[in-house]
């Protein structure tokens, strides 16, 4: 992770030399959703992991807020609830996978399972697993079952693309005091982020390790700097759009008896009476 700039903000200098970039990136991404909506093949899903407080709700807010919600869907996934740790742990996060014309959103995801799970290792056992398969490859097994899950969304129409907003342990800082002096923010903070922040090391070697082991062709990671929030915006509207792009969605050609339909139609209301 230290050969990535938490606070890079290449090629611009400056927010002002990014002045009104984001808002095309957004109409464009908002036509795009229009031709995937509307063709009804391929499904884009986007998943966001960070350590707290390097601005996932934001991103989320900012950059996806041109959306039509007919056509997205976005899941902030919690601690996971008694049902669901009866289940595997991939189990919630696959019931919401996107269907096919929509943009599905993960705040945080099953990638939990070999960040948080691996740092905390008194969390796995929560999760009931039978003791022969809690072995010194868990995490090795983990990673090849997220690989093989995501290839699998892939070979069915569902593009991943994946995010770490790669945030500075200063800037963390300097944001949990801003969500413990202002009032309107207070909710968002949390003595388990201190915690957390004290195993800031564990977590940054597992992050790591993960991004290497489940970074691929089909579904890679993007590690965004995210010091500065407008060019964290910005670079991740711009993939999500070349992203939209690439799949090429285009709307529906109607057939000539459709077309002919149409006509009918168009010529009965010119005929009506105003």
């Amino acid at each position: 992770m230290t050969d990535y700039n938490p606070a890079d903000s290449t090629p611009y200098r400056d927010r002002a030399e990014a002045e009104g970039q984001l808002e095309q990136e957004l109409s464009r991404i908002a036509e795009l959703q229009d031709r995937l909506y509307a063709e009804d093949r391929w499904a884009l899903l986007l998943i966001f992991q960070a350590m707290d407080g390097a601005g996932k709700d934001s991103v989320i807010k900012h950059v996806l807020r041109g959306l039509n919600p007919q056509g997205s869907h976005a899941v902030a996934f919690k601690a996971p609830s008694t049902n669901e740790l009866d289940h595997d742990y991939m189990w919630r996060c696959m019931q919401e996978t996107p269907q096919r014309g929509r943009i599905g959103i993960f705040n945080r995801s099953y990638y939990e399972e070999v960040l948080v799970v691996k740092v905390q290792p008194g969390i796995l056992g929560a999760e009931n697993l039978p003791a022969p398969l809690i072995t010194k490859r868990i995490w090795t097994d983990r990673y090849e079952d997220i690989n093989s899950a995501e290839r699998y969304l892939t070979r069915n129409g569902i593009a991943i693309r994946k995010f770490h907003l790669n945030v500075s342990k200063e800037e963390q800082k300097k944001r949990f005091l801003e969500r413990i002096e202002d009032p309107a923010k207070n909710w968002k903070f949390s003595l388990e982020d201190v915690k957390k922040r004290q195993q800031w090391n564990d977590y940054r070697k597992a992050y790591e390790q993960m991004l290497s082991a489940t970074s691929t062709d089909y579904a890679p990671w993007y590690v965004v700097p995210a010091d500065r929030k407008w060019f964290t915006r910005l670079t991740i509207a711009r993939i999500i759009r070349e992203t939209l792009e690439q799949l090429n969605p285009q709307f529906p050609v109607i057939s000539k008896d459709q077309k002919a339909q149409l006509a009918e139609a168009k010529r009965h209301l010119e005929q009506e009476a105003d």
